[in-house]
């Protein structure tokens, strides 16, 4: 009966997405859950373009969507904490207003906090919706898994989160181990969230890792549930999708700042199976991954550096020497773009290297952005 079904909020921060909200509404309406057992949330923050007139006339027809207006807003998360405000659900479900959730979403995740009450979150799966079939930004994202949750912890299968760690490293927080959902797709247990006080920080990236540590961080289970899945609408340009990149190398410094206690740089060797790490005694915190994206680099560079010699000095060794390092260099730049000869149309294949370079360059240097604020070092991995 739909009287027994919980009540579950649906809270999405919106900001100039006249592109793609119609089409995540549609896909909200097409979830199996009571509409009296259920309300949107819309937290605008200052859009400019046709949003929130797209927003209003959806509300004549469905009296559930609420709309919070949130002028001059700094960052989604603090357009998630004003909708958090007025909220009424037992259940807070985050998705993006380019996300189309799947039929069963909401019962799918619901199953989970009934089987377990220490679960404070339930997180799904997320894909890629491809809105222009001729975009190769979108076809690049599709193809890369561009946030799936899955692929980013060695291809999870359903199940628990590990426990967080009691004293956590760099890469627990902010690397390859770094356990958290992101609000494009999760839900949250309300009485978990006002029992520890937890909420959104108001920086302008990172508030999903940071809610997510703030639970696990006191015992609460985390539990991933694939089947619970969206689709993603991804940014359609290559300068949209860099500055996105940007901001996740960005977000890393403040939650390592707030995480990691201990001074030390993690030190991870990316290139070799298993991604084996240590930690190098150092003043500062932080993390240097060396991955085929660095080490490319770092072999051009020492060829640059031998090709100079042998002109200048000459001499069997230093000639030895530049050719050891110019294969060197081939070889991780082949490991680095080899992934790219399986994408369709083969025809595109220097935009999809290109692609590739420059997405994780924007990673690095977002990991880089805000070294002198915080005095954390972190170098990103290599995709």
């Amino acid at each position: 009966m739909a009287s027994s079904k919980p009540f579950v909020s649906i809270i999405i921060p919106v900001r100039n997405f006249e592109r793609t909200i119609e089409k995540s509404f549609e896909y909200l309406l097409n979830v199996d859950y009571p509409r009296d057992r259920w309300e949107w949330v819309i937290a605008d923050g200052g859009s400019s373009d046709k949003t929130v007139e797209i927003i209003k006339n959806w509300q004549k027809k469905y009296p559930f969507i609420k709309l919070v207006e949130i002028p001059n807003c700094p960052s989604p998360g603090f357009a998630r904490n004003k909708a958090l405000e007025v909220v009424k659900g037992d259940f807070l479900f985050f998705t993006d207003a380019d996300c189309a959730p799947c039929r069963d979403w909401i019962n799918e995740m619901l199953k989970h906090f009934e089987n377990d009450p220490k679960i404070a979150a339930v997180g799904g799966e997320v894909f890629t919706l491809k809105v222009d079939p001729d975009n190769l930004v979108e076809a690049w994202c599709q193809h890369f898994r561009f946030n799936m949750v899955s692929p980013r912890y060695g291809f999870i299968e359903e199940g628990y989160y590990p426990d967080f760690p009691d004293q956590p490293k760099p890469c627990d927080i902010a690397g390859h181990k770094a356990y958290f959902f992101g609000t494009c797709n999760v839900a949250y247990r309300r009485s978990a969230m006002k029992e520890i006080g937890a909420k959104f920080w108001d920086l302008p990236t990172g508030e999903d890792m940071n809610l997510s540590y703030e639970h696990r961080s006191k015992g609460y289970k985390f539990y991933f549930a694939p089947k619970a899945k969206v689709d993603h609408m991804h940014r359609a340009d290559i300068k949209a999708l860099r500055k996105v990149w940007v901001t996740y190398g960005q977000a890393h410094l403040p939650l390592i700042n707030k995480y990691v206690k201990k001074r030390g740089l993690q030190v991870i060797l990316q290139f070799l199976k298993g991604a084996p790490s240590f930690m190098l005694p150092f003043p500062l915190r932080g993390f240097v991954y060396l991955g085929n994206f660095h080490l490319m680099h770092f072999f051009a560079l020492l060829f640059l550096i031998g090709l100079t010699l042998s002109f200048i000095l000459g001499g069997l060794g230093i000639r030895l020497f530049t050719l050891i390092t110019l294969l060197l260099a081939i070889y991780f730049g082949y490991q680095f773009v080899k992934w790219n000869f399986g994408m369709e149309p083969k025809s595109k294949f220097w935009f999809w290297c290109k692609m590739k370079y420059l997405t994780n360059l924007s990673f690095i240097q977002g990991g880089l952005k805000d070294f002198k604020n915080y005095k954390i070092l972190c170098v990103e991995p290599s995709f």
